[in-house]
């Protein structure tokens, strides 16, 4: 039985503040205390009591939740991700935005979802993760991890050529509007925007897709999840811009980038009765046929 949870919303939409509010009526009806981040400061009556503490920063809790409840879409969840990435705790998606890939408790199933984390009728899905190991610190201070991808773009009209390593063995040369460096979580994101593969989640692969590439004999590759890239660029550019999932900076075109696999994974909560395959069918309508 969970005793104490986390809640984590960005998004001031009324769909997302309903869905903070029946999730934290249907957790404190179950006497489960709630730690609430939430950029709205609105009262959550009728049950804004002392089993609900409010924080601004999950370092500052005295003590850890044993699940933080992602309320929005997949954006939401990637923030919450990077917010709880070093603690270990496993994050649940509810989703009152659009896709849901990642948050794939729907708004309207809360109750229902709750009873079963109160049963442990759930398993811990564990997600490889990516890291820009060169150059550091390249988001106010912190490490570049990412849950989705990295890619690295053109910073205007010109395509830019980018050079890249294996494990320092040359692998290909791309003249193209960038690569998406992406996780399985990642395949189904802009990764499969721009044709590259879908992997389980559980897969610890890196795929590299070209993104508009110039040569039509180029195609997305998949590499050991061991893999450590090394990519250099050349251009008509003095920039490229590089982001990691939603965060984004642009770089000097001369400065090398490395990205290899995260030494941790992420822990993510999937609902028994629920799957990956059925997502991708649901939310892609893959395979839908008017025959059918």
């Amino acid at each position: 039985m969970l005793q104490r949870v986390a809640i984590f919303s960005k998004d001031n939409n009324e769909r997302t503040r309903n869905g903070v509010q029946s999730l934290v009526t249907e957790l404190c009806s179950r006497g489960i205390h709630v730690q609430l981040h939430q950029s709205s400061e609105e009262p959550l009556s009728p049950c804004e009591n002392d089993n609900i503490e409010r924080f601004s920063d999950f370092r500052t809790l005295s003590d850890m939740p044993e699940l933080v409840f992602s309320v929005g879409g997949d954006g939401t969840f990637l923030e919450t991700v990077l917010k709880v990435k070093d603690l270990g705790i496993p994050v649940a998606g509810v989703n009152t935005g659009r896709m849901g890939f990642l948050a794939n408790i729907p708004g309207e199933e809360i109750d229902k979802s709750v009873d079963q984390l109160c049963r442990n009728d759930y398993e811990i899905v564990e997600r490889s993760m990516l890291e820009i190991l060169k150059p550091e610190y390249l988001f106010e201070g912190e490490h570049g991890v990412a849950l989705n991808e990295i890619t690295i773009q053109k910073a205007n009209l010109s395509m830019i050529t980018i050079h890249v390593y294996v494990n320092e063995v040359f692998l290909n040369t791309y003249w193209a509007d960038g690569l998406v460096i992406s996780t399985a979580t990642g395949s189904t994101a802009y990764n499969l925007s721009v044709g590259g593969p879908i992997l389980s989640p559980s897969d610890e692969s890196i795929i590299i897709s070209p993104i508009s590439p110039h040569n039509l004999t180029i195609r997305p590759i998949v590499l050991s999840g061991g893999s450590r890239l090394r990519m250099v660029m050349e251009g008509r550019t003095q920039e490229c811009l590089i982001t990691c999932d939603f965060r984004f900076r642009k770089l000097s075109i001369d400065q090398e980038i490395r990205i290899s696999g995260w030494g941790r994974k992420m822990k993510t909560v999937m609902l028994n009765g629920r799957d990956f395959y059925s997502t991708l069918r649901n939310r892609l309508m893959w395979g839908a046929d008017k025959r059918n």
